[in-house]
């Protein structure tokens, strides 16, 4: 129930002081007394404007009755108060009351809609943040791959201090991954030793490689394969050196 105050009253409406918040095009229920008519007159109206407190409520399905009424009290009033209007000022006398009714969804509608692009403007602003978030990372990724891309190319910049024998450097092998027989060499019947280059940095990883020899495709197998290989330093004089070697992969079938 929302308490209020009437400020004018006629046939097709009524105009009222609301301590309260109603929203236009909403339906309510209506009671109002008639200070000059006894009874309580009890109906449904719409909800047509309003500014700040003040509203002007819409009848919706007045009856006969309720109309006579109406006039009747106009023309009481009109006698008392000498006023040649029928609707004027009823209520300072009485008292009114709304409350908010089903009849009507558009009111309901219009707040739910309110509630939907509420709803909408949040989830698009997690979504922004999120997508920063994500973008941030992803940049700082790409920077350090960057970083590391750059300082490996330092290190295959820097010249071998050292020719090393195949044999010697097999020797340090620590870690080995096996060659891949590539699907499309082996429907061809590509098969052979494929010869590499092989720079062995400071800390035994490989940090360059070259084929001598061989088909692309299985050049490319090898490669694809040795550069996850891993050594032991190799040392000179105890200190550890850039080393280059040779490497041989077997393809057959």
């Amino acid at each position: 129930m929302v308490p209020g105050r009437s400020i004018n009253l006629g046939e097709r409406g009524i105009a009222v002081m609301l301590a309260g918040e109603l929203v236009p095009g909403e339906t309510v229920s209506v009671e109002v007394p008639l200070p000059l008519v006894a009874g309580m007159l009890r109906t449904r109206a719409m909800v047509r404007y309003h500014d700040n407190l003040r509203y002007g409520l819409e009848f919706v399905g007045l009856s006969a009755k309720q109309r006579a009424a109406i006039r009747e009290w106009a023309k009481r009033a009109s006698l008392e108060t000498d006023v040649a209007a029928p609707a004027a000022s009823p209520s300072e006398r009485g008292t009114l009351s709304a409350s908010r009714s089903n009849a009507n969804a558009f009111g309901g509608g219009k707040a739910r809609t309110k509630r939907l692009a509420a709803v909408w403007v949040v989830l698009l602003v997690l979504a922004a943040v999120v997508g920063v978030a994500l973008w941030w990372r992803w940049n700082r990724t790409w920077k350090e791959l960057e970083t590391g891309i750059k300082t490996e190319q330092t290190t295959v910049a820097e010249k071998p201090q050292a020719q090393v024998p195949a044999e010697v450097m097999e020797k340090l092998l620590i870690h080995r991954v096996e060659p891949v027989y590539p699907p499309e060499a082996r429907r061809a019947s590509l098969q052979g030793v494929v010869v590499l280059d092989v720079v062995v940095g400071r800390d035994g990883s490989v940090t360059s490689l070259r084929a001598l020899n061989g088909p692309e495709v299985l050049a490319r197998a090898a490669m694809d394969a040795l550069r996850w290989w891993k050594f032991e330093p190799y040392r000179v004089n105890g200190e550890p050196v850039i080393a280059e070697t040779t490497v041989a992969v077997e393809f057959k079938k």
